[in-house]
């Protein structure tokens, strides 16, 4: 496929880049990446043709997208890494047509990043969106935002940011509203970037701080008060797009861990044909092929219009956990190799462990299904 060749022909040889650092790809890496994919052709499967994407279906975009996850730096190459292919989708489908041209256009040409600014440290927002402790006071023809945001993907050199702020209009709470911000700005600040396992997201993880930062009403995201509304629109197309591109992540892995075991003797035989090796070999085939399965078809729920909510939700415990499961097996299965850099999988298995967390806990999602089955009866 396409897509493969390129990541494995183009971008795989980047990986030993020392413009790949701890926080994520620097900027000038980036910038090499996204010019091979637009030479390409590959630039932007999630993005409509009119603004210069592949304007491929959700189940297309399984298929790219797990190509792309092949490797940790094809999402940024594709221009399809988190948090700008939500980011993208949402612009997209929510903006007016003057803010798509001033946020989105930039950002599917490869010319600027952005950040989703909704997650708040203790006592605010985390699992729970309705803990929402950041304000923005409607004051004339602006608003005036103040809060603290953490863990935001990204914001280090991000161009714009999309703010979650709980709206207080003629001193009514009317709900949450999303508002963009062209970054830098005043009273907008990053306060430190947060040292973190994972490494493959641009501009890192950074806590933030807004103090009285001024936003013309203009540049409200879609309905003042609708702001959960939208995080929907971004929230299941983006848990799911995680999930293809770490189930290319996986598929990596266990791909290092098999071609090691088939030649990797240990008394007098390959590893491959010792059973507790095969075993995990084998397990990992079903996890990606059950993984696959069920990606496959949340996407394809959504492409027949269905929102695909719960479907969602258990793909996205599946698929994290899964995926966990089987570069933690390819770790195993290397040995002393898999816990040094020699290889992708140490790095594979330090990211993905933090997706069981972020879009979502598997806790929150299993109680949301189970709140959901109890529903059913009632």
């Amino acid at each position: 496929m396409r897509t493969r060749s390129f990541i494995q022909e183009r971008i795989m040889p980047f990986e030993k880049d020392k413009r790949r650092g701890p926080h994520g790809p620097e900027e000038s890496l980036r910038n090499d990446l996204i010019a091979l994919a637009r030479d390409e052709g590959l630039l932007n499967p999630q993005v409509s043709r009119h603004f210069g994407g592949m304007g491929l279906s959700h189940l297309g975009k399984a298929v790219v997208l797990e190509a792309s996850g092949y490797s940790m730096l094809g999402p940024v190459a594709m221009n399809c890494a988190a948090p700008d292919e939500g980011n993208m989708h949402l612009v997209e489908q929510v903006a007016t047509d003057a803010q798509k041209e001033h946020w989105l256009r930039p950002m599917t040409e490869g010319r600027t990043r952005s950040c989703f600014c909704m997650t708040e440290p203790a006592p605010g927002a985390g699992s729970d969106p309705s803990a929402l402790r950041t304000t923005a006071q409607k004051r004339g023809d602006h608003f005036v935002i103040n809060g603290r945001k953490w863990l935001i993907t990204g914001v280090e050199g991000a161009a714009y940011a999309i703010i979650m702020a709980k709206t207080i209009v003629d001193g009514e709470d009317v709900g949450a509203t999303m508002f963009l911000v062209d970054l830098p700005a005043k009273g907008f600040t990053i306060s430190r970037i947060l040292d973190t396992m994972d490494s493959s997201f641009s501009g890192g993880h950074a806590v933030v701080e807004i103090e009285d930062l001024e936003v013309p009403e203009t540049d409200v995201l879609g309905t003042v008060g609708k702001g959960f509304q939208y995080a929907q629109v971004r929230l299941v197309p983006a848990r799911l797009t995680h999930c293809m591109r770490w189930l290319g992540a996986a598929h990596r892995a266990h791909d290092i861990a098999t071609e090691y075991a088939a030649r990797r003797e240990a008394f007098g035989v390959p590893l491959a044909q010792h059973e507790g090796v095969g075993f995990m070999l084998a397990d990992n085939e079903i996890d990606l092929h059950m993984t696959r399965l069920g990606i496959r078809h949340c996407a394809w729920l959504l492409d027949q219009g269905e929102r695909g909510s719960a479907e969602s939700s258990m793909i996205k415990v599946q698929a994290s956990e899964a995926v966990f499961r089987i570069a933690d097996r390819a770790v195993q299965i290397l040995g002393g190799m898999g816990v040094t850099q020699e290889t992708e999988v140490e790095r594979i298995f330090r990211d993905v462990r933090a997706f069981r967390i972020y879009d979502g806990p598997s806790e929150v999602h299993r109680w949301t299904i189970a709140r959901r089955l109890v529903r059913r009866l009632s």
